[in-house]
């Protein structure tokens, strides 16, 4: 094998050994088990009901801030089966309206809708934690990318849930979001 050889074979292992450490310990390492014992319990018919704030931001694939965000939402839960408006207003002047369409299993499992869904999501709330999964079609003047999106929202002692997401393409993150929800009164 020639240097070049060498050189391709040692890019090739430090790219496995660098993905296979994200696998292992980073953010996609996390299960809804790693959550089940701790308190308060995570229940999304309860703290994320009635009118919701979130604030947040999204990093691009650099780590640097691309976007700040606010977001009003409503939730509203019959049994098993919520729905979530959204309204988002972004530091660039635009705004994203959203709906989302929840179904709650009885195990903790969640099916999730939304238009801009490609298929239903999935996803799991167990302990203080909530897990969903699903792929997201940009909408066209952000390219019209479909990206596998993973969301993680923390419930903390004092109520306020705590999202991050990662966005990847191609299994490599381009995108996170962290952001906060906290229930309005009334």
């Amino acid at each position: 094998m020639d240097a070049f050889g060498f050189i391709l074979l040692g890019a090739a292992i430090m790219l496995a050994l660098m993905l296979l450490k994200e696998r292992l310990t980073g953010f996609s390492a996390q299960t809804p088990q790693d959550y089940a014992t701790l308190e308060p319990h995570f229940d999304l018919r309860e703290h994320l009901n009635g009118p919701i704030k979130c604030e947040g931001v999204i990093y691009g694939p650099l780590g640097r801030v691309a976007s700040r965000f606010t977001g009003d939402f409503e939730a509203h839960w019959q049994g098993n089966r919520g729905i979530m408006r959204e309204h988002f207003d972004y530091d660039s002047g635009n705004s994203q309206d959203r709906e989302w369409r929840l179904e709650l299993g009885n195990d903790g499992s969640i099916r999730a809708e939304a238009d801009d869904l490609v298929g239903p999501g999935s996803g799991q709330q167990m302990g203080a934690a909530t897990r969903l999964s699903y792929r997201i079609r940009l909408p066209k003047e952000a390219g019209g990318h479909v990206l596998s999106v993973t969301d993680w929202m923390y419930l903390t002692p004092g109520g306020v849930v705590v999202n991050r997401s990662q966005f990847r393409k191609f299994g490599i993150k381009v995108a996170e979001l962290v952001a906060t929800m906290r229930r309005v009164d009334a």
